[in-house]
């Protein structure tokens, strides 16, 4: 009993929640189809009386015109209504099979029963209610076919034919055959209906799960798109920081250097001057860059933005192309110059590079080599801004992982300890591990056991990969 509830609870797709939507215009679509049904079935019916077809009908004119007309009418609902138009049109057969048999078993009318079924199953919005309804049509149907064949005139029409010899050449006693053959019929027919049913509302559940998925994979490619450029405006973020970090602090050394030597060693000063000269040069140079690449990002946004949408364009900027703005000019060649742009007369920097076996500096892409840059040039300003250092060592080292990866690692170390009353914001520090982050690589940020600073960074790379993403 389970089992065949199951099946049938199955059949019907009684558990899904889903409810087909109505389409636009349907209920005018509908009352169109059945005036249409309406003038095929009055064709017919005057062309089946043109042949003497209904000959034996006795019920007047004018009902057998009603009766076709309400079973039209039922299709004008057949998706407002599903259900009932299902009961209503086993109803009408029922009884007007009963009463006018001929009429009922025009072609025409018995389109308009299959399509009145095969709507209740296609449209019908509660399919827990639809199972109900499917085993009370089915039921109706049995219980009428047995009563037209035990009591109806179904029955005298297979006695008639035991007295014509010529019908009994068949296998089957003429008894059986027509019982079988008239099962058949209406098995195939009315089960047809329920089949194709169930076909169409399966097709619109697949084609509705398929909009959602393509509506679920647009968002998430939106939202991933407005992800990246928040990320790119991050990173931009930190290089801005860093660029200003590093410049400010040294403008700010060379500046004080320049204050007390100018009385007594004027091309010192004059050294020094120099030095904020060219510093305040790279950094407008720099941050002009890194405002191209906003400008860059803003454009990307608006393009991927629908017609319509809000943003702003920029003009092209040569400054603000990927390859210009990712790489700033700056990479692994400028650490020495970065060096030396914070020596002062109190204050040197050593700068040695390591290589591995078959790793030179030159395979170092240059996405790697800028994070590297930045990640010195963050360091180098945080020892001269805190500490009480008067030198720093950094060592460039490359090689090879223990997963057989290549990486690059940048190491400054200061043996100074830290000066009061300059403690800083903390976003540099977080800068470099984001960036570390970024690439997948390992870093050490803080106190030596010694005494002094270490900031070692270690970023692997592959340079094929890396260098494609440049």
């Amino acid at each position: 009993m389970w089992a065949r509830q199951k099946r049938l609870s199955d059949l019907f797709d009684a558990e899904d929640a889903w409810t087909r939507p109505l389409p636009e215009n349907y209920l005018r679509a509908d009352a169109i189809l059945a005036l249409a049904m309406f003038a095929c079935s009055a064709l017919g019916l005057e062309i089946l009386r043109s042949m003497g077809v209904l000959g034996g009908e006795s019920a007047p004119l004018w009902a057998q015109y009603t009766a076709m007309a309400s079973a039209a009418a039922l299709l004008a609902l057949r998706r407002r209504l599903p259900l009932l138009t299902g009961l209503g049109a086993t109803a009408h057969l029922l009884i007007i099979g009963s009463v006018m048999p001929l009429v009922m078993g025009q072609v025409s009318q018995q389109v308009l029963y299959f399509i009145a079924v095969y709507s209740a199953v296609a449209w019908a919005r509660d399919r827990r209610a639809l199972v109900g309804v499917a085993v009370a049509i089915a039921a109706a149907l049995v219980v009428w076919m047995t009563w037209y064949l035990a009591l109806g005139s179904g029955m005298q029409q297979i006695l008639d034919s035991l007295d014509d010899a010529d019908r009994l050449s068949g296998l089957v006693p003429p008894v059986p055959a027509y019982l079988v053959y008239t099962a058949l019929i209406n098995i195939v027919y009315f089960g047809g209906a329920a089949a194709l049913g169930i076909a169409s509302w399966r097709g619109a559940r697949r084609r509705h799960a398929l909009a959602d998925q393509a509506e679920t994979i647009e968002e998430q490619a939106e939202a991933l798109r407005d992800r990246a450029v928040v990320e790119e405006r991050l990173r931009i973020a930190r290089e801005l920081h860093d660029v200003i970090a590093h410049h400010v602090a040294a403008i700010g050394v060379q500046a004080g250097a320049a204050r007390r030597v100018m009385g007594h060693d004027p091309d010192a000063a004059a050294g020094a001057l120099r030095t904020v000269e060219e510093s305040s040069r790279s950094a407008v140079g720099e941050m002009r860059a890194l405002l191209g690449a906003l400008r860059s990002a803003d454009r990307t946004t608006a393009a991927a933005r629908p017609p319509g949408g809000s943003g702003a364009a920029f003009p092209d900027d040569p400054s603000a192309s990927p390859d210009h703005s990712r790489s700033a000019g700056h990479g692994i060649a400028d650490l020495g110059r970065l060096a030396a742009s914070h020596d002062s007369a109190d204050f040197t920097t050593s700068v040695s590079v390591v290589t591995g076996t078959g790793h030179p500096v030159e395979e170092v892409p240059p996405v790697v080599g800028l994070s590297l840059y930045r990640t010195a040039q963050e360091a180098l300003a945080n020892v001269r801004r805190h500490s009480t250092a008067d030198r720093a060592s950094m060592v460039l080292r490359t090689g090879e992982g223990p997963g057989g990866n290549p990486y690059a690692e940048v190491e400054i170390l200061d043996a100074g300890r830290p000066r009061a009353g300059t403690s800083g914001s903390g976003l540099g520090l977080l800068g470099m591990r984001e960036r570390v982050r970024s690439h997948g690589g390992e870093c050490e940020i803080g106190p030596r056991v010694t005494g002094g600073y270490r900031v070692r960074v270690r970023l692997p790379y592959h340079p094929d990969v890396e260098g494609d993403r440049t």
